[in-house]
């Protein structure tokens, strides 16, 4: 009687293309490119929609990063020191609007512990109740800069932390990650609604000139532009030019780096999201 219904041809083929992609999940590949074909594939029949598409990509992305490939830098922490007074950290509070703070004795290589905005609101609504900030205070989740953010986003969900402070190899500070910052590598900048949604990682703009987000894998940005950047740096070539910075960027700021020129297009206080990559003009194109 199934051959009887118009659409159990249809429905095999749905099926069996669900079984495609439930089989290479629960499967053991031997990397992930035949993970990343059969998500496009998928998508191209219209099996999942474009935003699971990048929902997956995102997943997949984030088993090749490390923590130091995300982190928000040191330069760019926002801290309370454990001697200010509240009046003092009060405005950070404000201006940053985060939910949780590292609290730092002096400087950011020595954390006390984190703060959790929530936690301090009763006292700031009456100043006349004594309390001491370091009572407040949580313990802080010290991560190495290796640390992989698929087993990070696992033991934040374990462990119920949100925030983590990243160190080097010599212990000293170089960063903080949070629970936002890996999910925002899955769906997307979370408070950005106006931005435009890319088709591509890579796209280009002119003669010479490239749009590529920050998150494209270093070994697909090296094969596109014919350079050879360290993957033993960062995964990413935003994690490339955001470790020559020094600093976080803000937009419009440029670098040299591999005969490119990188230019910020797009960043945030917590990392960059897309660059302007600029070639080098040809003899040809210098004399047109």
């Amino acid at each position: 009687m199934s051959d009887d219904n118009p659409h159990s041809g249809r429905g095999s083929a749905a099926k069996s293309w669900l079984e495609r992609i439930a089989a290479i999940f629960t499967a053991e590949p031997q990397d992930l490119t035949d993970l990343e074909a059969i998500i496009s594939e998928a998508n191209s029949r219209q099996l999942i929609d474009t935003d699971t598409k990048g929902m997956l990509q995102g997943v997949l992305a984030i088993s090749k990063m490390r923590a130091r490939d995300i982190m928000v830098p040191r330069s760019q922490m926002a801290t309370i020191d454990i001697d200010q007074p509240l009046e003092e950290y009060l405005p950070i509070l404000l201006e940053n609007n985060h939910s949780r703070y590292p609290v730092v004795n002096e400087d950011k290589d020595h954390i006390e512990g984190i703060l959790i905005v929530k936690d301090i609101l009763q006292y700031a609504l009456k100043p006349q109740t004594e309390w001491q900030l370091r009572d407040l205070l949580r313990p802080a989740v010290i991560i190495p800069e290796s640390k992989r953010v698929d087993a990070l986003l696992k033991d934040f969900r374990q462990q119920r932390y949100h925030m983590a402070i990243v160190v080097d190899e010599y212990g000293g500070v170089s960063g903080l990650i949070t629970i936002e910052d890996i999910l925002e590598q899955i769906v997307g900048e979370i408070d950005d609604e106006h931005d435009e949604v890319e088709g591509s990682d890579i796209r280009k703009l002119g003669s010479h000139v490239y749009l590529v987000s920050a998150l494209t894998p270093l070994d697909e940005f090296n094969e596109a532009f014919a350079t050879g950047f360290d993957e033993a740096e960062a995964s990413t070539i935003g994690g490339i030019v955001l470790h020559a910075f020094g600093h976080m960027p803000v937009k419009g700021e440029s670098i040299n780096l591999g005969g490119l020129t990188f230019k910020v297009n797009k960043a945030n206080s917590r990392r960059l999201v897309q660059l302007q990559v600029i070639k080098p003009k040809t003899d040809s194109t210098n004399n047109e």
